[in-house]
């Protein structure tokens, strides 16, 4: 019984350590009919819920570069809730606009962001390069052929974003829904979207053996806590664990990650 419980807490405590840092490097290999042969083989870096400063300190910040940059990612995504103070916001994104992408950083906000800092937030993305994508579009462009990335706005007010940006857009368009929480995905219908990528979960955060999350902010339990889920309609939604942490600074089976996508095109 003793062996037994001290395994147990060495591997907690391994848990717990992999919130040090990145945890790990979650990859997908995406395969669909509407992405271009243009974008064959094309990387997208997501990640989210930074939280800075909470368990995720300036070493733990200048790390994630560093991993992102070693990934080269063609675009980087963001989905939200990155900061624990409007002191941090400068710092922040200055650092992240060292992340060499070719088709830039393009990201949406989180409810930390939208209850404060929401104009410091702006100020620094504008300072730096950063699309902010409030329920707009962003078309990335590969010769003739295209991909799109819609943003969400404050997915937890449907009374005004209810309708999702990709309503307007062709069904052989492909197209990704950049979102800070996967709940939207399923509250909403979210036409033409091809591929969802959402956070706001942090895994769970604490899980018992990343089986399960005793809390988990969704209204949908265990269904979106993280990875690769579907919606009702059957549209694929990757959730990230996050980088940050909320409430408590620890992770406990729930490891941080940085998401790469791979776009792979599948023939019709």
């Amino acid at each position: 019984m003793k062996f037994i419980l001290n395994i147990f807490i060495i591997l907690i405590l391994a848990s717990c350590a992999s919130g040090k840092g990145v945890g790990r490097i979650k990859k997908y290999d995406f395969s669909h009919q509407d992405i271009p042969q243009a974008f064959d083989g094309y990387k997208i870096a997501f990640i989210s819920d930074l939280h800075y400063k909470s368990l995720f300190t300036q070493k733990r910040l200048n790390k994630l570069v560093n991993t992102l940059n070693k990934l080269g990612p063609d675009v980087l995504l963001m989905g939200g809730d990155y900061h624990e103070g409007c002191r941090y916001v400068p710092e922040l994104f200055e650092k992240l606009s060292q992340v060499n992408a070719p088709d830039g950083i393009g990201t949406v906000l989180g409810n930390n962001d939208y209850e404060a800092c929401y104009d410091e937030i702006l100020a620094a993305m504008k300072r730096n390069n950063i699309r902010l994508l409030e329920h707009t579009l962003d078309t990335i462009n590969r010769g003739n052929e295209s991909i799109i990335i819609a943003g969400v706005r404050n997915p937890f007010d449907l009374k005004q974003n209810g309708e999702s940006p990709t309503g307007m857009l062709r069904d052989e368009d492909f197209v990704i829904l950049l979102v800070h929480t996967p709940d939207y995905a399923q509250q909403v219908p979210i036409d033409n979207t091809d591929l969802v990528l959402a956070g706001h979960t942090h895994g769970g955060q604490v899980t018992l053996f990343g089986l399960y999350a005793p809390v988990i902010p969704s209204k949908y339990g265990q269904k979106f806590r993280t990875g690769l889920r579907n919606n009702s309609q059957g549209t694929p939604v990757v959730i990230t664990n996050g980088v940050g942490t909320s409430n408590k600074n620890m992770r406990i089976f729930a490891p941080s990650e940085v998401v790469l996508v791979k776009l792979k095109t599948k023939t019709k």
